[in-house]
């Protein structure tokens, strides 16, 4: 037995139970802090043999190392196996549920490396995603004006809540929690219940995500298809919506039946009348198109690394980018149309506070959600002191570029003729499929999206496959399985509810909840009253953040 445990167990930091459920490993004092604390259950001998082969040697150093890891309690660093016994590092990612997930970089001795503008930019660049697509939807059913200062509002509160998910680990007391992530403080504070409510609210808002995805991907799929099928055969088509005249056409699809558009639709001039009807049989939105995806997605799904796919989360800062150029560029042609309502409702305009504005909170919980991973993302910051500020400027230009998207969209929707009522839930919408601009946008975000759906499916399957089998891939049929399910929500949403403002209020106000409002005022209480310095002003401001998200999520289904 002494020679077994000799050369295995040194203190040299981390361990199993560190390994939070959210594959997030980042210990800036290890060099090789991207190391998992667990050795995977096989070791392939052969990259060139059919079938993955198990060494004595590599199940024994398994068995070894769960044995040792459970011999002490999970704080205890004694029993530790060293970085030399270790498997290649596992595969660390970063997302927010509509923002982007991308590889988190090697690390060096100390702290990260990143300067603060360059960590600035990466949570700015996590954060955003598809959410802006509905922004101007939430601002219109909460009014112009009330949109603007829920806007700021939850871009403070999430910022807060925020900021105490970054200071959680430093308020447990004696246990070093330099490794930890903030699945693991809550496992700390509220035991298996904190971790498997954690997995729950973490899979809700990844599968989420990725429903939404669907749902926009067989969007910009089709109006793709239906653009490039146009022009090849030269074909001049109207929608059958009410619309804007001239070169800068917006449209109303859903003014007629208050669903979201289908492809209707009138040829002018056509040589085969035929053709053009086959095409828009097998071409349809909703009927069609979702299925096609499953070609195409299901099998990356199955891959065991989406490292690839990492290499394009640069697309991710293009789409936002050209979304702003867009949006300007549009605003400058149409004007800005703006009637103050503050309480009535006409034709053309919205009144400027709604009863419906929980629908606008609903979405700013998912499009501030960052607090997965933040904590990853500010210990790769070069300065630590400067955490908070930087992580306060990130909320700032993210609050800065939703608000500017939003209030540009409403005030330049072209009111008269048509009414502020048809701004869809993905303005896209707004503009008809033949519109170049709107085009290469659907082209970017398109492309943008398939390459970050293999990603959060990676992420999805690591999660849970890993908590029920302590392996991400126990077998091609347990994650067939899974993938299976997770496309089959997808194309069910995207056939039956293609709703992407609704799926995003829903799932952002479920795992809002709890990652957002509930664990980090519950925590931050909880650790004042063990420190003996909570006092009733804190109690109260942490409750009432409390009841708000459960008043957030209550909202989402009641209006």
């Amino acid at each position: 037995m002494e020679e077994d445990t000799k050369p295995l167990l040194v203190p040299v930091g981390g361990d199993e139970s560190s390994y939070g459920i959210m594959n997030i490993q980042f210990h800036p004092e290890d060099f090789k802090c991207k190391r998992p604390f667990h050795v995977e259950p096989t070791n392939i001998v052969s990259v060139n043999d059919d079938v993955h082969r198990v060494t004595d040697e590599a199940s024994a150093m398994n068995k070894r190392i769960h044995y040792y890891s459970r011999l002490t309690s999970p704080t205890d660093r004694a029993l530790i196996a060293p970085d030399h016994v270790l498997p290649d590092p596992d595969e660390i990612y970063v997302y927010s549920p509509l923002g982007t997930a991308f590889k988190v970089d090697s690390c060096t001795d100390g702290y990260g490396k990143n300067s603060s503008i360059v960590t600035i930019f990466m949570i700015w660049n996590t954060m955003m995603g598809t959410s802006i697509l509905s922004i101007p939807w939430g601002i219109k059913q909460a009014g112009f004006t009330s949109g603007i200062i829920l806007i700021i509002l939850m871009g403070i509160l999430t910022l807060y809540c925020c900021y105490r998910v970054v200071k959680s680990r430093k308020m447990i007391p004696v246990i070093d929690t330099s490794n930890w992530e903030f699945p693991d403080v809550c496992k700390y504070y509220f035991g298996s219940f904190g971790q498997w409510s954690s997995l729950l609210f973490s899979m809700v808002s990844l599968v989420g995500a990725m429903v939404v995805y669907w749902v926009l991907m067989s969007n910009f799929l089709f109006n793709t298809g239906k653009f490039i099928y146009n022009f090849v055969h030269d074909i001049n088509v109207t929608d059958i919506v009410p619309g804007t005249n001239g070169s800068n056409k917006v449209i109303c699809p859903s003014a007629a039946s208050g669903h979201p558009p289908q492809n209707r639709s009138v040829m002018f001039s056509s040589d085969n009348n035929t053709s053009f009807e086959l095409f828009e049989k097998w071409w349809d939105k909703s009927q069609t198109v979702p299925f096609y995806l499953i070609a195409v997605l299901l099998p990356l799904l199955n891959l065991k690394s989406p490292s690839f796919f990492a290499k394009f989360n640069v697309l991710g800062t293009i789409s936002v980018v050209y979304l702003v150029l867009l949006v300007t560029v549009k605003a400058a042609h149409l004007g800005i149309h703006l009637e103050y309502n503050w309480f009535t409702e006409n034709d053309f305009f919205v009144p400027e506070f709604r009863i419906l504005f929980p629908q606008l909170t609903g979405i700013l919980t998912l499009a501030f959600f960052i607090h997965n991973c933040v904590i990853t993302l500010l210990q790769n910051n070069r300065n630590q002191e400067n955490n908070v500020r930087d992580l306060s400027i990130a909320y700032f230009l993210v609050g800065l570029t939703y608000l500017y998207v939003g209030v540009i969209i409403f005030a330049s929707f072209p009111s008269p003729p048509l009414s502020k009522e048809c701004i869809e839930e993905n303005f896209l919408d707004n503009f008809p499929s033949d519109d170049i601009m709107s085009f290469v946008a659907r082209i970017f975000l398109l492309f943008q999206m398939m390459t970050v759906y293999p990603l959060l499916g990676y992420l999805a399957r690591v999660q849970l496959l890993r908590q029920f089998f302590e392996n991400p891939y126990p077998s091609i049929f347990h994650v067939l399985a899974l993938n299976i399910a997770i496309v089959g929500a997808g194309v069910a949403m995207a056939r039956f509810y293609p709703n992407i403002g609704g799926i995003i209020r829903y799932s952002g106000a479920t795992c809002g909840l709890a990652f957002v409002f509930v664990y980090p005022s519950l925590i931050y209480v909880i650790s004042l009253h063990r420190a003996g310095q909570l006092t009733w002003p804190a109690l109260i401001t942490h409750i009432f953040i409390i009841l708000l998200g459960l008043a957030n999520l209550i909202a989402q289904f009641l209006l």
